[in-house]
């Protein structure tokens, strides 16, 4: 196996410490603040609110793509955006030392969570295309998908080490914590910014789209629906991460209903470790899995993963813990990396221009259909029965697989077709 990416290229290297810092600095934070929240009077509203400020600037990707396109120094502007968030956390950290009303405390910092994690979308619209230009597109792929794997871990374990530091440390310093990685992160990416200004490369990233929004969004939607198949895989995906998303809360309801049976050790162990398993296999997935299984289509792995599914929802429907943990892994991991095999087709098939536009729009797409899923589901397990629900999930699971089987044989003839004639050109 070649060495990888991470290791051999310096650029690199760096860019993605600053991403895997900013990342375990948010989810400190993040943890921090929903402690401090759930010991409000009316704790309800205030978690509430918290969740609503954390997912609704993520339904910005598409935006934040489309600027990111219209940005003319990327290297710059990441930086900017690490150095903002970093002013708006430290900010975050002298409100907790001065003596301000809880409620208020809150409310202002719900609205600074807001501002930081929407400066966040658009600061994640800029990291692909600069990863790109730092690897190259041939190893694209490898390289975010190491990136997503090694998110995942910290993400997991900052989650652990959070809960250790708010023994210690207090709301404040865990504030200054989360700005001191963004200032890090940006002082990282300057680094890579001034060598490559330095060194003086035709950046491809240094392409800006003048195009109008929906124009933009025309063009992205045309060239990535030239791709035959591409679209229907991002559904595909789509619905795989709709189900992964789901698939959690209706097993938490069985597991309520067979503590006698299923659980192990204690109701909230069982659970965690059922997210450590699906976090551990998407993980494993994302950085590993491009390089094992160069040579299977991104079709082949949609295929295996919908069968995965189905197969993880019957553990479920069979009350099987242990069966439910694997096929939970193997399901996160298979389906971790059709996502980075989507993701390295798009790079190769759309302008560089757009590139930052499309992903927001196909990123915007597969975490819509997560939340419909799981509020349609579990609206119909609370009202009606679970097991009705975890049917209509494998039915969902069955008709995608049906769709991708069928979609991958229509490919695969047209490409054979298309082989032919060739052949017959030269003949002739």
């Amino acid at each position: 196996m070649k060495m990888n990416v991470f290791l051999k290229n310096k650029d690199f290297r760096r860019f993605s410490v600053a991403s895997f810092l900013s990342g375990a600095g948010d989810v400190l934070f993040y943890l921090a603040f929903m402690t401090y929240a759930s010991k409000l009077q009316n704790y309800s509203l205030a978690l509430s609110l918290i969740a609503i400020s954390e997912s609704v600037p993520k339904l910005f990707e598409i935006f934040g793509g489309y600027f990111a396109d219209k940005t003319q120094n990327k290297f710059r502007n990441i930086f900017l955006c690490a150095i903002i968030r970093f002013v708006l956390y430290s900010l975050v950290g002298l409100l907790f030392v001065v003596n301000v009303s809880q409620w208020n405390l809150v409310l202002i910092i719900i609205g600074i969570n807001f501002i930081s994690d929407t400066v966040g979308s658009y600061s994640g619209g800029l990291v692909s295309p600069l990863i790109v230009d730092v690897v190259g597109e041939k190893e694209f792929g490898e390289a975010a998908g190491f990136n997503s794997g090694i998110n995942q871990i910290i993400n997991m374990g900052a989650q652990f080490i959070g809960a250790g530091l708010l023994l210690v440390m207090s709301y404040a310093s865990l504030a200054f914590l989360n700005a001191g990685t963004f200032l890090l992160a940006g002082i990282l990416y300057a680094s890579v910014g001034f060598k490559h200004r330095k060194q003086q490369k035709p950046l491809e990233t240094n392409q800006v789209n003048d195009q109008k929004f929906f124009a933009t969004m025309k063009t992205s939607f045309n060239q990535v629906k030239k791709q035959k198949g591409l679209l229907t895989v991002v559904l595909v995906i789509a619905l795989l991460n709709g189900s992964l998303g789901v698939i959690e809360p209706l097993t938490n309801i069985v597991l309520a209903a067979h503590k006698s049976t299923m659980v192990i050790g204690t109701y909230s162990f069982t659970i965690a470790l059922m997210s450590v398993m699906s976090g551990a296999g998407f993980a494993l997935g994302s950085m590993f899995g491009p390089q094992l299984f160069k040579k299977a289509s991104v079709f082949s792995m949609t295929i295996v993963a919908n069968i995965l599914g189905i197969i993880m929802t019957g553990c479920v429907l069979s009350a099987n813990t242990y069966a439910i943990f694997i096929a939970m892994f193997f399901l996160s991991a298979t389906a971790g990396i059709a996502s980075i095999k989507m993701s390295q087709w798009l790079v190769s098939s759309v302008d560089h221009k757009i590139l930052a536009t499309s992903m927001g729009m196909l990123n915007t797409i597969l975490m819509a259909v997560g939340p419909v899923m799981t509020t349609v589901l579990t609206t119909i397990s609370g009202t009606m029965n679970v097991y009705i629900a975890l049917v209509i999930l494998v039915a969902i699971e069955v008709v995608t697989l049906v769709g991708s089987v069928v979609v991958s044989f229509r490919i695969k003839g047209n490409e054979e077709s298309k082989g032919k004639d060739k052949k017959a050109v030269v003949a002739e």
